[in-house]
């Protein structure tokens, strides 16, 4: 018989013990959690065509046998309607300004053109009803100015306003373009007077299609 020193056993059994613990749980390799170096081949991103918000204008392309009708902005026809707001009358008054003028440059002759002032914003869709309800005008326009900044009211009233003119359109069948700036400052406003013009065009725009409309169902 071989000789056994004391507590060869036990230090047997308590490696035996151990190793599949050791076997259960290889060592895991450390991973490398640096961020990827950008591949140069990569597609660049789109670049933006506008500014987010901008008006974005062109043209559609309707094919030749379909009938069309699409309005222009003809100053010959009926009389044009401007609601204005005095609130920021510096403002208004600007875009008053700018809408007068492009309505000289379309022909429209003075005598054809009325213009009612109101308080604000919010009376704009109330005036804008009463004029498009009385037929004797081919279309409304409707200029103010909100700026956010001094209206703390200024989502309620901007909402409200949009809602009700878009209401007055849709009721009367009379064109009602959207000429009320809603703004984050004074800047932004006077660099926008020129919607006076652009809310001119829209409402004669539409008013031509609608006159074509009436027209062809006859």
């Amino acid at each position: 018989m071989s000789e056994r020193w004391p507590g060869d056993e036990a230090e047997a059994l308590e490696l035996a013990e151990e190793a599949p613990a050791e076997m259960d749980e290889p060592e895991q390799d450390v991973v490398d959690e640096a961020e990827p170096e950008p591949d140069e081949d990569a597609e660049e991103p789109i670049p933006r065509l506008r500014a987010p918000g901008e008006h974005a204008e062109g043209e559609l392309d309707i094919p030749d046998d379909v009938n069309v009708i699409e309005g222009e902005p003809d100053g010959t026809r009926r009389g044009v309607a401007i609601v204005a707001a005095r609130f920021n009358g510096e403002i208004t008054n600007r875009l008053l300004d700018s809408a007068l003028e492009e309505l000289d440059r379309l022909g429209v002759r003075p005598a054809a053109i009325t213009v009612m002032p109101v308080p604000g914003a919010f009376e704009l869709p109330l005036a804008a009803m009463a004029l498009a309800k009385t037929r004797r005008f081919a279309c409304v326009v409707a200029l103010g100015c909100v700026i956010r900044g001094e209206a703390p009211h200024f989502e309620y009233a901007a909402s409200e306003a949009a809602s009700g003119l878009q209401l007055a359109a849709l009721e009367t069948g009379v064109p009602v373009a959207f000429g009320l700036l809603t703004v984050d400052n004074a800047e932004q406003a006077e660099a926008r007077v020129g919607k006076g013009a652009e809310a001119v065009r829209t409402a004669l725009e539409m008013a031509d299609a609608f006159a074509q409309l009436r027209a062809s169902a006859r």
